[in-house]
């Protein structure tokens, strides 16, 4: 099964492969929750392999994607502020621990954080829409993030690229971790159904 699914999202990668990684990150940098990680990562992985798909091309998209998510991110929380911010979290079920988490960064360190924030889980997907809230100067923000941009991208799609030659390998990983699956959810399924019937024993005593 696991080999079946990575032929489908190769086949879609071959054809949409740049389009895929220019939405995927401009809408996670703009503050949608997308896995576009995940997309960056895949695309590089391809990209060892696949004549359709280009690692330049892939960086240079995939920071243009991040550097112009982030800027409408921006402009969104600069011009919405923290009611927007406090509506939003609710919308995309961002946890409370997230927002202040990020508070308190950029409080420390300032356009440290908007450099930093790619790399840290959760904080890519507000840290430009939490900058405009807290008024960041926009040129520092510009700057510090496409130093960021630039940087995380450039560093996911090697990891991606360099594991281009581990595709049997990962396809037995995942084949692995499909069987553990179905053994867990049989085991959770066996484990309630104990529960089920002796709570239904007690309840008859």
């Amino acid at each position: 099964m696991a080999q079946w699914f990575f032929e489908i999202l190769r086949e879609h990668f071959q054809r949409w492969g740049y389009w895929t990684v220019m939405v995927a990150l401009l809408l996670e940098n703009a503050g949608v929750p997308v896995p576009g990680e995940s997309v960056l990562l895949f695309a590089s992985f391809l990209a060892f392999s696949e004549q359709e798909l280009h690692l330049p091309y892939i960086i240079l998209i995939g920071t243009l994607a991040c550097t112009l998510g982030d800027n409408i991110g921006y402009a969104i929380g600069h011009r919405g502020g923290r009611p927007l911010l406090e509506r939003y979290k609710h919308i995309f079920h961002i946890p409370d621990r997230t927002i202040h988490r990020g508070e308190r960064l950029f409080a420390r360190h300032g356009h440290l954080t908007i450099f930093f924030a790619r790399f840290i889980f959760g904080m890519r997907i507000i840290a430009g829409p939490l900058a405009g809230v807290l008024r960041m100067p926009w040129k520092q923000f510009a700057v510090f993030n496409f130093l960021g941009a630039v940087t995380w991208v450039t560093v996911i799609s090697l990891v991606g690229y360099l594991f281009g030659s581990e595709w049997e390998r990962l396809v037995r990983i995942l084949h692995r971790i499909n069987i553990g699956i179905l053994v867990l959810v049989a085991l959770l399924v066996l484990i309630w159904w104990i529960r089920l019937r002796y709570g239904r024993a007690d309840d008859g005593e």
